[in-house]
């Protein structure tokens, strides 16, 4: 992109924001909300509170988020796989198994995916 293309696009994406942004001021929740923390921030200040104050008075017992995961990564589901003649089972997270490996080396991974419950 040229300098000048880049300058247009940048100059026709702040006039678009200056517009929301006076729509926003113009906005009668907005204003109210404004209004709501300058009045709360004033009463903190009067009475010595803090924000963690605030909110210990409203939720004396804070609520553990359970909804955070422990890892990045979902945990494994685990697969079962049945040898259509013997009727042995395999149950595995992962294709790192013993039995599994060798079925699939004797009748080829295609035919034992196939075997999957």
């Amino acid at each position: 992109m040229s300098k000048i293309a880049e300058y247009k696009a940048l100059e026709a994406s702040l006039a678009e924001q200056l517009k929301q942004l006076e729509a926003l001021k113009n906005d009668n929740e907005l204003k109210r909300e404004i209004e709501f923390e300058t009045k709360l921030r004033a009463l903190m200040e009067k009475y010595g509170v803090n924000l963690r104050g605030i909110i210990s008075i409203l939720d004396p017992q804070p609520r553990v988020n359970v909804t955070v995961p422990t890892s990045r990564r979902s945990e494994r589901k685990i697969k079962v796989y049945k040898h259509p003649k013997t009727g042995e089972v395999v149950e595995t997270k992962g294709g790192n198994h013993k039995v599994l490996k060798s079925w699939k080396s004797e009748f080829g991974a295609e035919a034992v995916e196939s075997w999957l419950q």
